[in-house]
Protein backbone atom coordinates (compact mmCIF):
# COMPACT_ATOMS: atom_id res chain seq x y z
CA UNK A 1 0.00 0.00 0.00
CA UNK A 2 2.86 2.36 0.80
CA UNK A 3 5.42 1.45 -2.20
CA UNK A 4 8.18 4.11 -2.53
CA UNK A 5 7.28 5.86 0.80
CA UNK A 6 10.94 5.62 2.31
CA UNK A 7 11.12 7.98 -1.39
CA UNK A 8 8.12 9.99 -0.67
CA UNK A 9 9.45 10.70 3.05
CA UNK A 10 12.48 12.02 1.49
CA UNK A 11 10.40 13.90 -1.43
CA UNK A 12 9.59 17.60 0.21
CA UNK A 13 12.72 18.33 1.33
CA UNK A 14 14.51 17.01 -2.28
CA UNK A 15 11.82 18.96 -4.02
CA UNK A 16 12.66 22.35 -2.26
CA UNK A 17 15.62 23.20 -3.61
CA UNK A 18 17.49 26.59 -1.81
CA UNK A 19 20.15 28.56 -4.02
CA UNK A 20 23.21 26.80 -4.06
CA UNK A 21 26.86 28.74 -2.74
CA UNK A 22 27.25 29.44 -6.75
CA UNK A 23 23.89 30.57 -7.46
CA UNK A 24 24.53 32.88 -4.34
CA UNK A 25 27.89 33.92 -5.37
CA UNK A 26 26.16 35.20 -8.90
CA UNK A 27 22.91 36.97 -7.43
CA UNK A 28 22.69 41.03 -8.06
CA UNK A 29 20.33 43.44 -6.99
CA UNK A 30 17.54 42.23 -4.53
CA UNK A 31 18.22 38.77 -4.85
CA UNK A 32 22.16 39.40 -3.29
CA UNK A 33 21.03 41.93 -0.72
CA UNK A 34 17.88 39.70 0.29
CA UNK A 35 20.18 36.66 0.29
CA UNK A 36 22.96 38.45 2.75
CA UNK A 37 20.41 40.52 4.98
CA UNK A 38 22.09 43.45 3.49
CA UNK A 39 19.65 45.87 4.66
CA UNK A 40 21.11 49.29 3.06
CA UNK A 41 21.65 48.26 -0.02
CA UNK A 42 17.95 46.13 0.20
CA UNK A 43 16.18 49.80 1.27
CA UNK A 44 18.77 51.62 -1.35
CA UNK A 45 16.94 49.21 -4.23
CA UNK A 46 13.32 49.21 -3.03
CA UNK A 47 13.69 53.19 -2.91
CA UNK A 48 14.92 53.05 -6.73
CA UNK A 49 11.79 50.93 -7.55
CA UNK A 50 13.73 47.53 -8.09
CA UNK A 51 11.85 44.64 -9.46
CA UNK A 52 10.37 43.16 -5.48
CA UNK A 53 9.42 40.10 -7.44
CA UNK A 54 12.43 39.44 -10.01
CA UNK A 55 12.71 35.83 -10.60
CA UNK A 56 16.21 34.01 -10.45
CA UNK A 57 16.79 30.75 -13.04
CA UNK A 58 14.87 28.95 -10.63
CA UNK A 59 11.93 31.17 -10.26
CA UNK A 60 13.02 32.29 -6.63
CA UNK A 61 12.19 35.95 -5.65
CA UNK A 62 14.13 38.34 -3.09
CA UNK A 63 11.67 37.38 -0.71
CA UNK A 64 12.31 33.40 -1.50
CA UNK A 65 15.49 34.20 -1.21
CA UNK A 66 15.65 35.85 1.62
CA UNK A 67 12.95 32.66 3.64
CA UNK A 68 15.67 30.12 2.53
CA UNK A 69 18.69 32.26 3.93
CA UNK A 70 16.79 33.17 7.32
CA UNK A 71 16.89 36.82 6.90
CA UNK A 72 13.90 38.14 8.94
CA UNK A 73 15.08 41.77 8.51
CA UNK A 74 15.21 41.40 5.13
CA UNK A 75 11.52 39.50 4.52
CA UNK A 76 10.05 42.15 6.55
CA UNK A 77 11.56 45.21 4.72
CA UNK A 78 10.45 43.07 1.09
CA UNK A 79 7.10 42.83 2.75
CA UNK A 80 6.28 46.45 3.91
CA UNK A 81 7.54 47.62 0.24
CA UNK A 82 4.96 45.33 -1.18
CA UNK A 83 6.59 42.18 -2.65
CA UNK A 84 4.29 39.53 -3.14
CA UNK A 85 3.70 37.15 -0.40
CA UNK A 86 2.16 34.44 -2.39
CA UNK A 87 4.22 33.91 -5.06
CA UNK A 88 5.47 30.34 -5.80
CA UNK A 89 8.90 29.79 -6.85
CA UNK A 90 9.48 26.48 -9.70
CA UNK A 91 8.48 23.71 -7.56
CA UNK A 92 5.62 25.23 -6.57
CA UNK A 93 6.72 26.44 -2.82
CA UNK A 94 5.61 30.00 -1.19
CA UNK A 95 7.98 31.73 1.63
CA UNK A 96 5.70 29.82 4.04
CA UNK A 97 6.13 26.24 3.05
CA UNK A 98 10.08 27.08 2.54
CA UNK A 99 9.89 28.50 6.20
CA UNK A 100 7.90 25.00 7.61
CA UNK A 101 10.15 22.57 5.51
CA UNK A 102 13.17 24.05 7.25
CA UNK A 103 11.55 23.89 10.66
CA UNK A 104 11.79 27.52 10.61
CA UNK A 105 10.26 28.85 13.25
CA UNK A 106 10.97 32.12 13.62
CA UNK A 107 11.32 32.82 10.22
CA UNK A 108 7.77 31.74 9.62
CA UNK A 109 6.57 34.10 12.81
CA UNK A 110 7.20 36.85 10.75
CA UNK A 111 6.15 36.19 7.26
CA UNK A 112 2.54 35.53 9.26
CA UNK A 113 2.77 38.70 10.93
CA UNK A 114 3.64 40.35 7.81
CA UNK A 115 0.63 38.93 6.19
CA UNK A 116 1.42 35.66 4.14
CA UNK A 117 -0.73 32.94 3.85
CA UNK A 118 -1.01 29.93 5.53
CA UNK A 119 -4.00 28.79 3.31
CA UNK A 120 -1.88 28.52 -0.07
CA UNK A 121 -1.86 24.95 -2.31
CA UNK A 122 1.54 24.78 -2.35
CA UNK A 123 4.23 22.09 -4.18
CA UNK A 124 3.94 19.27 -6.62
CA UNK A 125 1.57 17.07 -4.57
CA UNK A 126 -1.18 20.34 -4.87
CA UNK A 127 -0.13 20.39 -0.25
CA UNK A 128 -0.19 22.63 2.04
CA UNK A 129 2.72 24.18 4.02
CA UNK A 130 0.51 22.43 7.12
CA UNK A 131 0.64 19.05 5.52
CA UNK A 132 4.24 19.68 4.51
CA UNK A 133 5.32 20.46 8.22
CA UNK A 134 3.25 17.50 9.49
CA UNK A 135 4.92 14.74 7.35
CA UNK A 136 7.86 16.00 8.69
CA UNK A 137 7.29 16.28 12.68
CA UNK A 138 7.52 19.72 12.73
CA UNK A 139 5.42 20.47 15.24
CA UNK A 140 6.19 23.77 16.34
CA UNK A 141 5.59 24.54 12.78
CA UNK A 142 2.10 22.80 12.70
CA UNK A 143 0.52 24.63 15.51
CA UNK A 144 1.70 27.98 14.25
CA UNK A 145 -0.02 27.27 10.88
CA UNK A 146 -3.19 25.65 13.18
CA UNK A 147 -3.15 29.15 14.74
CA UNK A 148 -2.64 30.99 11.09
CA UNK A 149 -5.92 29.10 9.71
CA UNK A 150 -4.40 26.77 7.89
CA UNK A 151 -7.01 24.35 5.99
CA UNK A 152 -6.51 21.32 8.12
CA UNK A 153 -8.45 18.67 5.92
CA UNK A 154 -7.09 19.59 2.78
CA UNK A 155 -6.06 16.54 0.73
CA UNK A 156 -3.40 16.44 -1.39
CA UNK A 157 -2.66 14.72 -4.85
CA UNK A 158 -1.67 11.40 -2.66
CA UNK A 159 -4.61 11.47 -1.41
CA UNK A 160 -3.43 12.70 2.25
CA UNK A 161 -4.43 14.95 4.85
CA UNK A 162 -2.08 16.46 7.09
CA UNK A 163 -2.85 14.10 10.06
CA UNK A 164 -2.35 11.25 7.40
CA UNK A 165 0.96 12.52 6.38
CA UNK A 166 1.94 12.84 10.20
CA UNK A 167 1.37 8.55 10.51
CA UNK A 168 2.30 7.01 6.88
CA UNK A 169 5.21 9.55 6.70
CA UNK A 170 6.45 10.05 10.35
CA UNK A 171 7.89 7.44 12.79
CA UNK A 172 5.73 7.43 15.13
CA UNK A 173 8.22 9.49 17.97
CA UNK A 174 8.10 12.15 20.01
CA UNK A 175 7.33 15.21 17.08
CA UNK A 176 5.12 12.97 14.79
CA UNK A 177 2.98 12.22 18.07
CA UNK A 178 2.99 16.13 19.30
CA UNK A 179 2.16 17.00 15.51
CA UNK A 180 -1.22 14.40 15.54
CA UNK A 181 -2.20 15.68 18.83
CA UNK A 182 -2.24 19.04 18.08
CA UNK A 183 -4.10 18.61 14.40
CA UNK A 184 -6.78 16.27 16.36
CA UNK A 185 -6.71 18.97 18.95
CA UNK A 186 -7.67 21.71 16.06
CA UNK A 187 -10.61 19.39 14.74
CA UNK A 188 -8.64 17.72 11.92
CA UNK A 189 -10.78 15.36 10.58
CA UNK A 190 -10.08 11.41 11.79
CA UNK A 191 -12.65 9.76 9.12
CA UNK A 192 -10.98 10.90 5.87
CA UNK A 193 -9.20 7.95 4.82
CA UNK A 194 -6.68 7.01 2.26
CA UNK A 195 -6.87 6.16 -1.25
CA UNK A 196 -7.18 2.40 -0.47
CA UNK A 197 -9.65 3.60 2.25
CA UNK A 198 -7.78 2.94 5.47
CA UNK A 199 -8.57 5.46 7.86
CA UNK A 200 -5.78 7.01 10.08
CA UNK A 201 -6.53 4.55 13.13
CA UNK A 202 -5.84 2.19 10.93
CA UNK A 203 -2.66 3.43 9.53
CA UNK A 204 -1.53 3.95 12.80
CA UNK A 205 -2.40 0.75 14.24
CA UNK A 206 -0.62 -0.99 11.52
CA UNK A 207 2.36 0.33 12.37
CA UNK A 208 2.38 -0.20 15.63
CA UNK A 209 2.42 3.55 16.49
CA UNK A 210 1.03 2.60 20.13
CA UNK A 211 0.58 6.59 21.33
CA UNK A 212 -0.99 7.90 18.04
CA UNK A 213 -3.63 4.98 18.11
CA UNK A 214 -4.66 6.04 21.76
CA UNK A 215 -4.47 9.52 20.89
CA UNK A 216 -7.24 9.08 17.97
CA UNK A 217 -9.02 6.52 19.95
CA UNK A 218 -9.75 9.15 22.66
CA UNK A 219 -11.29 11.74 19.86
CA UNK A 220 -13.66 9.03 18.92
CA UNK A 221 -11.33 7.56 15.44
CA UNK A 222 -12.57 4.42 14.06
Amino acid sequence: MLCGAAWLAMAPAVAQVSPSAAEAARYAGLHSAAHRGDMAQLVQLVTAKADLNARDTHGRTPLHVAAFAKQREAVRALAAAGAGLGLLENDRYDAVTIAAVADDEETLRVLLAVGASAQLVTSRYEGTALIAAAHLGHDGVVKQLIAAGAPLDHVNNLHWTALIESIVLGNGGRRHVATLRALVAAGASTRLADRQGATPLALAKGRGYAEMVGILEAAGAK
